[in-house]
């Protein structure tokens, strides 16, 4: 996978918006929360999981590794993962953030 596609993987997702990375830290969001996250120093892009025992059985099954300063239940997934694994972690990361928001801003995505 490469950034041009998991940028198209974000932007399906309602009410998604690339951050400036020039002013903020270069990630998608939804609701003004992060839920995928891109580095200079990393290959690949972060997404959150539902707990730290799920990023755990990623990491030991070898389809993610610890995603570098972030809580424990996200994970840093490869660029070389195949293009269904991507979208499903993306879809993942979105769910999860966006249904912690405020119901009130739920409702305007």
């Amino acid at each position: 996978m490469t950034r041009d596609e998991i940028d198209a993987l974000c932007g399906t997702h309602a009410g998604a918006t690339a951050s400036d990375p020039s002013t903020e830290l270069d990630s998608w969001k939804v609701g003004g929360k992060m839920f995928v996250c891109f580095g200079d120093r990393i290959d690949g892009f972060c997404t959150k999981t539902d707990s730290i025992e799920t990023a755990q059985m990623l990491i030991d099954a070898g389809a993610a590794t610890k995603a570098p300063y972030f809580h424990k239940s996200w994970v840093l997934v490869g660029f070389d993962v195949d293009a269904e694994e991507a979208a499903h972690r993306i879809a993942v990361s979105y769910d999860i953030i966006r249904k912690a928001l405020p119901k009130k801003v739920r409702d305007t995505l």
